[in-house]
């Protein structure tokens, strides 16, 4: 099982963070160290108001804007990286920061679940050819099956994951990979967002998971936007110890039932349904992507890349369009005025 370290952006834009934190990643025994690659306008509308993560209510459109870092840097973050026998892995979020990541010559990328409806990134990523993960947390059945088909030419690995923050152990139902990989055809890993440093680690590689993401950081008290629920250097040895005293053991389950105990690796297990987890039901639709108006719209203005994009909902905006129909709605024109911010609909079309 391959074992990523999720920093994300809790290095908050400084290098030497950088380096301290993948010091400790390299140290503790990680393959893999993952960042993220933040344009705030690629993500979410500036009216999208305050988001509730881990560290409270956040106005998460001026914190992306703040963690937003140049080319340089992330090339610096990739060199500081692979100097550490690291694999670099960092997630785009528009096509933007997608070119930004081919111009420093990765050999794959991430997915974060609220874009695995991204269409327009989806068909993006894959015609440049990079192996994909791609995590389908707050995704149903068919919205991973429309992803794998966008995506059917690409080398691509799914993380099961739940999204909600802190994940509870009981909604992540890890019996459910192998019927995963069988739908899909694909192979499996986890992106845990639970707060115990190995009981799902363990639970999923036993059930055969090959990728294991989890949130990583120096402090609970960091700036980072995950910071609250990630792991600390001693938490994140810890994981990697007890899964490495797993490599040993002729049955794997056993050890683990063993270590947890039988009640609790139930509860982890659940059964083998492919659904939304109940901690994540009512963010569907709004952590998810829809298209959006970037402007105020007056009846009669065309639609195009100038007047609308594919963003985040969040709590305070209507959701719109599925963005499989981007390209579709591109230079037709609105009936009715739309307001900066709204998602489009069909009835402001017709």
């Amino acid at each position: 099982m391959e074992l990523v370290a999720e920093i994300g952006t809790g290095h908050g834009g400084l290098i030497d963070s950088v380096r301290r934190i993948l010091d400790e990643v390299a140290e503790a025994g990680f393959d893999c160290a993952k960042f993220q690659w933040v344009i705030a306008s690629e993500i979410i509308h500036p009216k999208a108001g305050l988001v509730p993560l881990p560290g409270g209510p956040t106005p998460l459109y001026e914190r992306f804007r703040a963690l937003e870092q140049t080319q340089d840097f992330y090339h610096s973050v990739k060199t500081e990286t692979e100097s550490r026998d690291l694999r670099f892995l960092c997630t785009p979020f528009g096509t933007h920061s997608l070119e930004g990541l081919l111009a420093l010559n990765v050999d794959r990328i991430k997915i974060a679940s609220p874009e695995l409806v991204h269409t327009p990134l989806l068909e993006a990523v894959s015609a440049s050819g990079v192996a994909i993960i791609a995590s389908t947390g707050v995704s149903t059945l068919a919205d991973i099956d429309e992803a794998n088909r966008c995506l059917r030419k690409s080398d691509l690995t799914f993380l099961h994951c739940v999204t909600s923050y802190p994940a509870p152990e009981s909604d992540y139902n890890i019996r459910s990979l192998p019927v995963r990989s069988a739908a899909t055809g694909r192979r499996w890993g986890v992106s845990d967002h639970s707060l115990d440093a190995f009981a799902v680690p363990m639970v999923s590689w036993a059930v055969g998971a090959v990728i294991l993401e989890k949130h990583v950081t120096l402090s609970h008290e960091g700036a980072g936007l995950d910071d609250p629920v990630a792991l600390e250097p001693p938490q994140f040895r810890q994981m990697i110890n007890e899964l490495r005293a797993l490599e040993g053991e002729s049955n794997r389950m056993d050890a683990v039932r063993e270590r947890l105990g039988s009640e609790r690796v139930e509860h982890i297990l659940g059964d083998q349904g492919i659904r939304l987890a109940e901690s994540e039901t009512e963010n569907y639709g709004r952590t998810n992507r829809s298209i959006h108006a970037t402007r105020d719209l007056s009846a009669g203005d065309l639609l195009d890349a100038s007047t609308m994009a594919v963003l985040r909902t969040e709590k305070e905006l209507s959701p719109g369009i599925h963005p499989r129909f981007f390209d579709i709605l591109h230079r037709k024109r609105v009936t009715r005025m739309v307001p900066d911010g709204a998602g489009i609909v069909w009835d402001d079309l017709f």
